[in-house]
């Protein structure tokens, strides 16, 4: 069975190290690392993935590329009547996902625009790296749009904010269904389920 375009793009993504040369991967990334930390791009590097996401080649659509630190939460040390093992300070995983984090970022550096979704695209030994995929609400061309002409609404204001992207409703466990799901939607906080 042949394959299309945007299989063979997925197949190379999925397994990069496998896929793709090692000197270009070190290359990109060397490059990467001397731009700014939210850099604007002309066009997507993984195709296939913003497509999946909604990325279309038109007006009012607008890829950023930025880094976020990589590992785990970073804690001050608590100078106060700690045994040391109950100080907390290493293997503490954040509720919020470093993809969430840098959407959150890129859109208060675009507050203008709002975050569509976002997807990876590498990491080093320092950052992880992802493509946003930004929407200008106020444009002629976005507002036309049969696919994307509901974000122009107010109620869809701040998504990355409110974990409404993709990678948002992950985090909020919104991609569970069924038996064991039931106190998830529409949200924890509106079942009451934190602070107890």
């Amino acid at each position: 069975m042949t394959q299309g375009l945007y299989q063979h793009v997925r197949k190379t993504w999925n397994r990069p190290k496998a896929t793709q040369e090692h000197m270009v991967r070190m290359k990109r990334m060397a490059q990467w690392r001397r731009e700014p930390v939210n850099c604007r791009i002309e066009r997507p590097t993984r195709l296939d993935a913003a497509r999946r996401m909604g990325y279309k080649s038109k007006q009012g659509i607008v890829m950023v590329r930025t880094r976020i630190r990589r590992g785990g939460l970073r804690k001050g040390k608590v100078h106060m009547k700690r045994k040391p093992s109950k100080a907390g300070i290493k293997k503490i995983t954040m509720a919020k996902s470093t993809q969430r984090m840098a959407e959150e970022r890129v859109n208060r550096h675009f507050p203008n625009l709002e975050v569509l979704n976002s997807y990876w695209v590498g990491q080093d030994g320092r950052h992880k790296y992802f493509e946003i995929i930004l929407v200008d609400p106020a444009h002629p061309a976005i507002k036309s749009d049969k696919d994307l002409g509901w974000i122009a609404e107010s109620k869809h204001r701040g998504r990355a904010y409110r974990g409404k992207t993709s990678a948002g409703r992950r985090g909020r466990g919104l991609r569970n269904k069924g038996k064991g799901a039931e106190k998830l939607r529409p949200s924890l906080k509106a079942r009451g389920n934190i602070g107890k």
